[in-house]
């Protein structure tokens, strides 16, 4: 494995030899933004960036790191600045963000994304790199892979939407990036959110695009994934499938 420069807390281990660790690094304006590291022991194995949805945290991936730990990818949760508390674990990145009076809406979070990113490109070696957003991060890992075409091999995207009109956005603000992705993409979300992404999902000219709606209401965002939902199984099955086409 390869030094990591920020300092981290080992925080316990997982049972399949993969370890989890609070780390931190710096965003493009200065502001310290935290993450959790789930790591195998496969210094090498692709590796999924997850970004947490609105008013949440790095703690949406409590089970789901860990699971994807045991599908052999090395994973990294990260607290952007637009969030706050769930699972018990507070949004720190965004609690720094307040206390320097920082702007803290949906798009402000893509400095801490795109530094997410960065930190993995510089610290890690990889077979592949996958990002995954949940709700507005969803939304925004897609405008990522638009707006900068070979940044990452793939795309996971939980109840995206052109979420960003009421921070002066235009209402195709995702879908217009969502046109230059060429790399494989992965739609989902509840039942009745189809709607919120049919379109962008429509533009996106991979050769490699797949989406899931369950038969089941479902849920919103990346908890869709959660143990404790029993439409979770469906989830997890056509999250797995595209991923071994990768």
């Amino acid at each position: 494995m390869l030094f990591i420069k920020s300092l981290f807390l080992v925080v316990f281990s997982l049972s399949f030899n993969a370890t989890s660790q609070t780390i931190q690094f710096s965003s493009k304006d200065g502001l310290k933004v935290t993450a959790d590291l789930y790591l195998t022991s496969n210094d090498d194995a692709p590796f999924i960036i997850l970004f947490h949805q609105a008013g949440w945290s790095r703690g949406e991936y409590l089970e789901i790191a860990p699971r994807l730990n045991e599908l052999g990818y090395n994973c990294m949760a990260v607290d952007q600045r637009s969030g706050k508390t769930v699972n018990e674990v507070e949004n720190e990145t965004a609690k720094r963000a307040a206390e320097k009076s920082l702007a803290q809406d949906y798009p402000d979070a893509l400095p801490d994304m795109y530094a997410a990113i960065a930190y993995v490109k510089e610290n890690y070696k990889y077979k592949k790199l996958i990002l995954w957003g949940s709700s507005y991060s969803s939304a925004l890992v897609l405008k990522i892979a638009g707006d900068k075409p070979g940044i990452a091999d793939a795309t996971l995207s939980f109840a995206p939407g052109e979420y960003f009109t009421r921070y002066g956005k235009s209402d195709d603000w995702i879908t217009q990036s969502a046109k230059n992705i060429k790399a494989p993409v992965f739609i989902t979300s509840a039942k009745d959110e189809h709607a919120y992404w049919k379109g962008i999902f429509e533009v996106i000219p991979s050769e490699n695009k797949q989406s899931f709606l369950p038969e089941t209401k479902g849920n919103h965002g990346s908890r869709a994934l959660w143990k404790q939902f029993d439409d979770s199984v469906d989830y997890w099955k056509a999250v797995e499938a595209f991923l071994e086409s990768l």
